[in-house]
């Protein structure tokens, strides 16, 4: 084998970096006669840390303006080292100056420069330069080399501060104001001040900038920065306002400075406590005096220097409450006490109690509140049950039960006297009415008659007798107060008079009869035929006799009726209208 070794001692990477070397090889041991080949081997020195970081120059100078913001960048420092690599690292710090307060630095990885940064306003017209001592170090040493070191290097930086036309500074910046609620407009808020920072010190003028709503609810002095109310607040409505002012320069309008001011507005006692809620109060029928049914809280919309203390008590303008009563707890709430022992749904079912709340604001002020109670029912452990009024018999005391038996006794007699009126009006009259009631009764039968044919049914020659009906001419339907006028008619035999030719010589004599009343009547005839055996069966030949049968049944038939009711004299006309 062959091994490559070194020639030189110390070998430095930075003087010469590669290196080639011809490598030969020859058999038989290098004799005459042997055989050899040859190649070229390229070495290349790796990099250590051995040499230290190096400013170009030990004095630096940067110019920075005053307008230059804080947090940007201002400058760059640059410290050289011939190692490569994490050999070539470091790290760069400000270690002593007047301006390490002011400034700061960082190193960038990517090109090893340490960036130079202001931490701090610059201000020209008091502090017009800064001097800083700049370090810059390896950040990977190797121990081997520590003989060559140190591996840092120390600059010195001179920053000189320019001078600019700056826009006008606050002298704080934020403003806190407060005013009243319910001022008047223009009322002052506050001052702001803002001066020209330069050596010139213009003059500055002052204004709001209208962006918001709120902004327009003031007005600034352009001159002395006064703030003013433009409109009358209302803490309870917006307790709070953020505005704007800026500030420029007269002598260059275009450099302008902007501070936020915040407005507080403070309290008045401008609004009276009143219920905290709708209050839903009941009272059970069986509560005892004194008894709390209720505790009622206040609120108030004014802060708590204006009214946190709440005070109850009666309306003073009206007579005592027999009913109830109000004690005050002295902790911002109130309890409602009963002051008899029972209530009565059934006699007042609501009370109404007014209440009268003050708060202790600087000036205190109250209003009246109207309570509503109701009064329920309520189980003993004094559950409401129902708050609805109820039936006497309920209010008595009576139980479910008894209840219940009452309305089935009720049912049972309705039913008794449905059934009763059922049967009574079921019940049929008579068919045969005495003789001796001279009224006539309308009999109906359900049984059909055999027709024509049927000639023993009823024999219809003892209709061809009216010699029978000269005896009774008068009418027996009507009452008649003259005496009718007598007529003859020649006797017919039975064969010259046929039944429609008497009925028609009855209608007759009807039409011309004055007794006759102006509408229509019913005519009935006693003739019942000539020689019957059997006699007639007509009420109407029975006049002459009096009957003992009650006929005030007739006035409920209906008004077809009513004429025939008054001819029997038992019911007295009824006018109808």
């Amino acid at each position: 084998t062959g091994v490559i070794r070194t020639a030189l001692h110390n070998m430095d990477r930075e003087a010469r970096e590669h290196y080639s070397v011809v490598i030969q090889a020859k058999d038989m041991a290098g004799q005459v006669g042997g055989l050899s080949g040859s190649t070229t081997v390229n070495i290349t020195l790796t990099d250590v840390n051995d040499n230290p970081p190096r400013f170009p120059q030990k004095h630096y100078q940067l110019y920075v303006p005053e307008s230059a913001q804080v947090g940007s960048a201002v400058g760059k420092i640059k410290a050289n080292d011939a190692d490569t690599g994490s050999n070539a690292d470091m790290k760069y710090t400000i270690i002593n100056g007047d301006g390490s307060g002011v400034f700061s630095i960082s190193t960038d990885k990517e090109t090893r420069e340490g960036i130079l940064s202001l931490k701090k306003p610059l201000n020209y017209e008091k502090k017009k330069s800064y001097t800083l001592n700049i370090e810059g170090a390896n950040t990977h040493l190797d121990f081997r080399f520590s003989h060559l070191g140190p591996f840092k290097d120390v600059t010195m930086l001179k920053v000189i501060v320019g001078d600019v036309d700056e826009p006008p500074l606050f002298t704080m910046p934020s403003y806190v104001m407060e005013v009243y609620e319910n001022a008047k407009i223009g009322t002052p808020v506050g001052t702001v001040t803002a001066h020209d920072p330069d050596a010139a010190n213009s003059l500055v003028r002052y204004f709001i900038d209208h962006n918001t709503e709120e902004d327009r609810y003031f007005t600034i002095d352009a001159s002395t920065g006064t703030i003013k109310t433009a409109k009358i607040f209302d803490r309870e409505e917006t307790p709070w306002y953020n505005i704007t002012v800026a500030a420029s320069e007269i002598d260059n309008p275009r450099l302008v400075s902007h501070v936020p001011v915040g407005v507080r507005i403070l309290d008045v006692n401008d609004n009276p406590p009143e219920l905290a809620r709708d209050y839903d109060i009941v009272v059970c029928e069986n509560t005892k005096p004194g008894q709390v049914i209720q505790t009622i809280t206040a609120t108030d919309k004014d802060n708590s220097s204006n009214g946190a203390r709440f005070h109850f008590s009666l309306d003073e303008g009206l007579s005592l409450n027999p009913n109830f009563t109000l004690r005050n707890n002295e902790d911002n709430t109130a309890s409602i006490l009963t002051r008899r022992r029972r209530y009565s749904r059934t006699t007042q079912d609501i009370y109404y109690l007014p209440v009268l709340i003050s708060d202790g604001g600087v000036p205190p002020l109250s209003s009246s509140s109207t309570l509503t109670i109701r009064v329920c029912a309520c189980e003993r452990d004094g559950r409401v049950r129902t708050c609805h009024a109820e039936a006497f018999l309920s209010s008595a005391g009576l139980s479910t039960g008894a209840l219940i038996a009452i309305l089935l006794c009720v049912v049972i007699l309705l039913a008794i006297v449905v059934l009763f009126i059922t049967l009574r009006r079921s019940k049929k009259e008579p068919l045969i009415i005495s003789e001796e009631d001279v009224r006539e009764n309308v009999v109906t039968y359900d049984d059909e008659g055999g027709g024509e044919e049927d000639t023993e049914a009823f024999d219809i020659t003892a209709l061809r007798n009216p010699s029978a009906a000269e005896e009774l001419k008068y009418r027996r339907d009507v009452r008649p107060e003259v005496k009718p006028l007598s007529r003859h008619h020649p006797s017919s035999s039975l064969d010259s008079i046929d039944v429609q030719e008497f009925i028609k010589q009855r209608l007759a004599e009807a039409d011309l009869d004055p007794s006759v009343p102006p509408y229509d009547s019913l005519q009935t005839y006693a003739y019942e035929g000539h020689r019957s055996e059997a006699g007639s069966i007509s009420s109407l030949d029975s006049a002459t006799t009096h009957s003992d049968q009650d006929y005030n049944y007739l006035g409920d038939w209906g008004p077809e009726f009513k004429k025939l009711a008054e001819l029997y004299g038992e019911i007295e006309s009824e006018r109808t209208t």
